[in-house]
């Protein structure tokens, strides 16, 4: 592998290594793991993020689209797994993740078909949902964390909001491959000043080792509960409509029309990886679409590329001295970064959205209620907290509310396969005029 290949590698796991670390730092810190554990989880993720790129990669006759795509821990899952390990265990969320890879693994021929359900006006608005239903906890980073005994202080506060600030700069001022390193340069940046402010302990980072193997079931056998189990497969739906949106976008970059049969081994690459997450006690796994800019940026679309960013990805995840490097970052510094991710998530939603066809009132409401219940489930958890524990589990999170609830609108209004093409036009001439 030359040293060309090696270095476009590297740039993509640059490129998603903010993103990679921050699902299990948010997760970790909000079911109160130890150091150790949060340096193993960081570890094992980023380890599993390279072995579902090199599936993804390798195309053959079962699984592997063939494209140059990098996967990381999804950010769809990241507060359904905080509600289901609060309420059922960790053991819980282990469970569910393994049932939604399997599911996705075995009907991967049929998932391709479902596509047509979720058009814009059923994925923007989850994006806008997933969005907000993660700003809240950036901003409690930002004050320090909750718990924290110093939280909203004035230190904690300009320590974020330089974070912000620093981000803010390098994209008005800086051009080209950095400026897609914002967010992690800004992480950088303000975990050096909050050294220089005596908030970084690096003790758990020197008793660290550098090598350790990746453990099955680190954090114990895993149970299966029909509640989280019924959540967990709605978030690898809306993980497959993501990244068939990925996959189509790189097959037009790459000059490469994708087929039915290209999308179902795409589809079982992502189940494979999802069911290795639940054994290696990691995340749910889908295509991260930062990468897709760096393919049009650079202009390289061959795999091997993505080859080595894996290849990159399985060594830092072998090493726990430098995944406990994640760890010492201050939670005002990981606020301050997350608000501009997660608003970023938001204004992805709002620009799929952007092709909606307003005239038609159905697709209005659609989006009025998903993500008001959406976000009002987020905002007040306890809306559903005399329902049944399988059912209060599925509707309590804010993401699987609001995704549940554009998707059984959108069927409910324009459901059109029982229709005559004359009653499908009736019926949108009514919806434009109600």
């Amino acid at each position: 592998m030359n040293s060309k290949i090696l270095s476009l590698g590297f740039q993509h796991v640059m490129a998603m290594y903010a993103g990679a670390i921050l699902v299990p730092l948010l997760v970790g810190r909000a079911l109160h793991l130890n150091s150790e554990q949060l340096a193993y989880l960081v570890a094992i993720d980023l380890l599993t993020c390279g072995i579902a790129t090199l599936l993804q990669a390798w195309k053959n006759k079962y699984f592997g689209i063939g494209l140059p795509v990098v996967l990381g821990a999804s950010f769809v899952a990241l507060s359904p797994m905080i509600a289901i390990g609060s309420q059922y265990g960790v053991s819980a969320i282990y469970g569910s993740i393994i049932v939604a890879g399997l599911f996705i693994l075995v009907c991967a021929r049929y998932l391709g078909k479902l596509v047509k359900f979720f058009p814009p006006v059923v994925t923007g608005t989850v994006v806008v949902i997933i969005g907000l239903s993660l700003i809240p906890s950036g901003i409690r980073n930002m004050a320090g964390g909750m718990g924290s005994p110093d939280f909203g202080s004035l230190n904690n506060l300009l320590l974020s909001m330089g974070v912000i600030a620093f981000i803010l700069i390098i994209n008005r001022f800086v051009k080209g491959y950095a400026r897609s390193l914002s967010v992690l340069l800004g992480i950088i940046a303000g975990t050096a000043a909050a050294a220089m402010m005596g908030k970084v302990n690096f003790a758990k980072v020197s008793e660290a080792s550098w090598f350790h193997i990746p453990q099955p079931f680190y954090f114990g056998a895993p149970s299966f509960e029909i509640g989280p189990i019924l959540t967990m497969l709605i978030v690898g739906l809306v993980i497959i409509v993501e990244s068939t949106g990925v996959f189509l976008a790189l097959g037009k970059i790459c000059d490469r029309p994708i087929k039915q049969d290209d999308l179902t081994r795409g589809y079982r690459a992502e189940g494979l990886a999802i069911v290795l997450g639940g054994i290696f006690n990691t995340f749910p796994y889908n295509t991260f679409a930062q990468n897709v800019g760096l393919v049009q940026l650079s202009r390289n679309k061959s795999t091997n590329v993505v080859v080595a960013a894996g290849g990159i990805l399985v060594f830092l995840g072998l090493v726990p001295k430098i995944a406990a490097l994640a760890t010492v970052i201050p939670a005002p510094v990981l606020g301050g970064a997350t608000v501009v991710l997660f608003g970023m998530v938001v204004s992805s939603g709002i620009k799929m959205l952007s092709s909606v066809d307003y005239n038609n009132q159905y697709n209005a409401l659609i989006i009025a209620c998903s993500i008001s219940l959406g976000l009002g489930a987020t905002v007040v958890p306890e809306l559903f907290s005399q329902l049944p524990s399988a059912l209060r589990i599925i509707v309590s999170d804010g993401v699987i509310t609001g995704s549940l609830t554009a998707i059984c609108m959108n069927l409910f209004f324009n459901f059109r396969t029982v229709l005559s093409p004359a009653s499908v036009q009736q019926e949108k001439a009514d919806a434009a005029h109600i």
